[in-house]
Formats: structure tokens, sequence, C-alpha cells
């Protein structure tokens, strides 16, 4: 029996017995704005390690068009090895995959997927504690339009084993392959000259599994993974050359030199890749940052050569979707991040070049319009697909680790992540010394809130080149009037400060965003976004 058509058996008899308990009768799965995958294991369990052969096919009638589960499978249809992966996401019900795209003999089956570039490593991620579901989407289309190469996505429906499994994003694995981490291939035998020098892809992570070539660097003890070439293909003086690069750079950034153009650090890095890399970390504040899950490779010496930070990956518990190492609060570095980054940091030349790019991307692409349109997007695209997802998996008031803002609502959870973005931006805006240009003509309202975030008190400072009649209030994001912190007054020309204590509040304020509106005799003349914090 084909998979399709078992699969439509036992639809068909779900949909009209309304079995108990079977997911079809509770949400009434029959179609779908987003792709519909579907994965029969026939009767295996599908484990961390070995892979499993499965069936999987898919049904994507294009952008704009509905997809039903009575469509044929048209996006894909074959045999597939699938295993469980993740690190702490293992321990959430709601599983993410890996999965090959194999040919019935087990061979590699390289395929196009849901229109991303022909290649067979892919992974099912499963959204869970991220309630966006678009975390990771976000920061891969981020570095993506900063020029780099990030792993494609798209958003999908699950079916596994005749059970709606929710919201899914296919993404591609990051691999060496000239339409993912584009390398020169290393084959063993290229021992010397040009060949030897490229490409090597690594990887900062937690401890690998089995057959992974791993090493210490001398002088921090970085413990360096080698993701390419495997470990089955790499010769020994390869592997000898890639550490003593390593250990090279690591001594050129020690030294007392290190900041030399010639003989410094930056002679075996490559800076705009590393610039680019920091923003979109920094951006999404990830915990994880430059010590897990930290890809770069090194292309050979005729194509560039130095070690390039990338691809971007695993921001689930980014963007303030994090109650721990201060995650969730709008300003700051990522701490404790790594040896190498605090290095860099101490470099006049990498502080020059990091507010000199700062300005460049904030003016296009880390604009606040350009990034709040592209939340916006990916909101819509799954405004229909999320209902069924948290049907599925009823967790929008839970706590699911490590959250630290439960919105209760879909909506509140994207309003909580733009608004944030809006807050770090900000904090970044300050740290880097720059000023965004206002969108009209300059006026005399200069207005600053500090401590952003707050805990229970802040003071808010605004500049007036006029006696005014002035009104302050502090507003919740669904629109209600908290507190009048100033009543109608009259203020003179220059700055005045105003500090508020929420203990003086009627009400209690819980963690979150709020918003702060200057008026200016009866109209508003500036609002500022402040977040309170435990």
């Amino acid at each position: 029996m084909s998979l399709k058509i078992g699969y439509s058996i036992i639809l068909a008899i779900k949909l009209l017995l309304a079995i108990p308990g079977a997911l079809y009768a509770q949400i009434e799965f029959r179609s779908s704005d987003v792709p519909i995958v579907v994965i029969e294991t026939n009767g295996q369990e599908i484990p961390d390690d070995p892979r499993i052969v499965a069936d999987m096919g898919i049904i994507d009638n294009g952008q704009g068009n509905r997809n039903y589960m009575t469509d044929p499978f048209n996006g894909y249809q074959g045999k597939i090895s699938i295993e469980v992966r993740g690190s702490t996401s293992q321990d959430f019900p709601k599983k993410q995959y890996a999965i090959e795209t194999q040919n019935d003999d087990g061979s590699n089956n390289n395929v196009s997927l849901l229109g991303m570039p022909v290649e067979n490593d892919w992974i099912l991620y499963a959204p869970y504690s991220d309630k966006s579901m678009m975390r990771n989407m976000l920061a891969y289309k981020l570095s993506e339009n900063l020029g780099h190469y990030a792993p494609r996505t798209r958003s999908c429906e699950l079916v596994l084993n005749g059970e709606y499994a929710g919201v899914y994003v296919l993404i591609e694995k990051i691999k060496q392959d000239n339409n993912r981490v584009d390398i020169a291939d290393l084959d063993p035998d290229e021992t010397s000259g040009d060949d030897l020098t490229g490409g090597y892809l690594l990887k900062l992570d937690r401890p690998p599994g089995k057959n992974t070539i791993t090493w210490n660097t001398i002088a921090t003890g970085t413990r360096v993974q080698l993701v390419y070439p495997g470990s089955d293909e790499c010769a020994p003086e390869q592997q000898e050359y890639i550490a003593n690069y390593l250990d090279n750079f690591e001594e050129a950034l020690y030294a007392d030199n290190f900041s030399d153009s010639l003989a410094g650090y930056r002679e075996y890095l490559d800076l705009p890749s590393a610039l680019d890399y920091f923003f979109v970390n920094e951006i999404a504040k990830n915990v994880d940052a430059y010590r897990l899950s930290t890809y770069f490779y090194k292309d050979r010496n005729s194509r560039g050569g130095k070690l390039c930070f990338g691809p971007v990956w695993d921001f689930n518990i980014a963007f303030a979707n994090v109650d721990y190492l201060e995650g969730y609060k709008a300003d700051g570095l990522v701490t404790p991040g790594h040896p190498w980054w605090n290095r860099f940091l101490e470099d006049t030349v990498f502080e020059d070049a990091l507010m000199s790019r700062w300005k460049q991307i904030r003016e296009n692409e880390f604009s606040h319009s350009k990034i709040m349109g592209i939340i916006d997007s990916m909101a819509e695209d799954l405004a229909e697909s999320q209902q069924r997802n948290f049907q599925c998996w009823d967790i929008l008031l839970s706590n699911i680790w490590p959250n630290y803002f439960m919105g209760g609502s879909y909506q509140a959870e994207v309003t909580y992540l733009k608004e944030w973005i809006l807050a770090r931006m900000n904090w970044l805006d300050g740290y880097l010394n720059y000023s965004p240009e206002p969108a009209g003509p300059v006026t005399a309202y200069e207005t600053k809130a500090y401590p952003n975030p707050f805990t229970s008190s802040f003071t808010y400072e605004f500049n007036l080149g006029r006696e005014e009649h002035i009104t302050l209030q502090l507003y919740d994001f669904s629109g209600r009037l908290l507190a009048e912190i100033v009543p109608d007054s009259e203020f003179g020309e220059g700055t005045h400060r105003v500090t508020w204590n929420s203990m003086d509040s009627d009400q209690i304020l819980p963690s979150g965003f709020y918003a702060i509106v200057l008026k200016a005799g009866g109209s508003i003349v500036s609002t500022d976004v402040i977040i309170k914090y435990h």
C-alpha cells in the first residue's frame, strides 16, 4: 500500500467516525495555507540515534494556493531517514527531527524541498518554547539581508503517523555545499599547497557525538569541532593545518601588538563577517552566542583564506525568550560570551568598524521599518496555522523553559517580540554612538527614559525649546492609561527631569512593555517605550 493511499484511508476513517482523541477530529485539519508534510514511520519509534527509514510526502501547491490533505504529494514523495535531534529541546513533547531524503537503495536523493536549492540533509524544527514560532527564521533572514548565507526556511504543518503535530519549520542543515556554506571541496589527498588551506567548516558547541574530530586551542583551551571535512575524510595533514591556523590566530590575538594591521589578529580574521555576526547575535541578545552553535569557516587562501564567522544558527531562546543571564533585558552585551570577542572589543579598529557598519545597516537592512516588516510578514504567514498549532499544543499560558514572558495569545507574543527588539535597537544605538535621523523636521522635544529596563522607578528627561503646558502619562500596550506622571503643568524652556516610582502607583505593574506619552498643549509630541522587569 502506498504512503498516499494508506494515509488517505486513515484520514477518511478518522474524519467520518470522529475517533475520540484523534487530533484530526479535534481541530478538523483538512487543509492549510502553508505546505503540509506527511511522514509515516510504519510502526517504528523515531530514536535519537540511529536513524530509521520512513516515508515522506509533501503537499505544496505554491504561494497563495491552498493545500488539501486530499491533494497528491507534489512537493516530495519518497524515502527518508529520520532521527530526533536537539539537546535540551529533546525534553519537549513536540520533537524536532533531522531528515535525509533517500533513494530506495539508501543513497542520497538530492532534491529541492519547498523551493529551496537541491540537497539531501534537512531539519524539521519544532517551535515550542518560542511561541512566536519565528525567532530562528527572523535571525536567519536578518543575516541573509546583510549579505551572508544563512539557512533558508519554510513554515509548514506536520502530520506524523496519522497525528497532527503542529507548525514546523523546514530548515537547511548547515553543511559544505555550493548552495549552503560555499567553500572549496577538500579531498583527503589534498595535503599540500593552496589545496591544503581550505575549505574547513568549524563549530564551537556542546560536546559532540561520536566520530567527530575535536581539539582544544593552545591559548584559550577553546574546544573546536571540525564539521567539514568529516572524520572519515580528513587527512592528518589537514587536521594539523587547521589546528595550527587557529593557534596562530590566537597567538596573534593575545599578543601585545594584537591590533597591528599586518602582524595582528586581523591578518587571520575576516572582519566584515565578524561585524555582521556580532550584530545579528547582539540584536537578538542570544545568550548562547559566540560559545554554542557557533559556526565559522576558512576557505582556501586563493579564495580569501581568512576565518569567517557564520552561518548564524539556533535562536529559539534569543530575542528575550529566556529568563537567565539577563537575556530578557534590552540593555547590555551578551554575557558570558567567549574570550575571543572580549579581545576583539579591546581593538579600537574593531570598535570603529562596528560603529561605522552599524550606522550603515541601521539606515538600511536594520531600520525599524524593515525589521518590523519582516516580523509582520512572518506573523501574517502563520496567522491561520498558529491557531491549529496552539489547539494541539495548549501552551500559550504555560511557562515553557526558559520563557520569561507569557502573553496568553499569539498576538501578544508577536507584540512582545517587536517591542523588545525596538528597545534593544535603541540601546545598541546608544552603545554604538548612533543617532537615527529624525523622520521629519527636527522638533524641540528631545526625550529619554532611564534606566531602561527599570525595576521600580525610572527618570524621564525631556527638553523644551520654549515654555509649554506639559502632560506626561504611562500606558500599557493595550492602550490603557496606568498613571498620570505629570498632570497638565507649565514648564519653561530647557531640560527637565521627572522621576516616577511604580511603588507609588495604585496598580501593581507586572514585567513587560509600557509607553511613556509626552503631550504638549494637549497634543502627543513623543512616545517612548520602556520595559519593566522584576
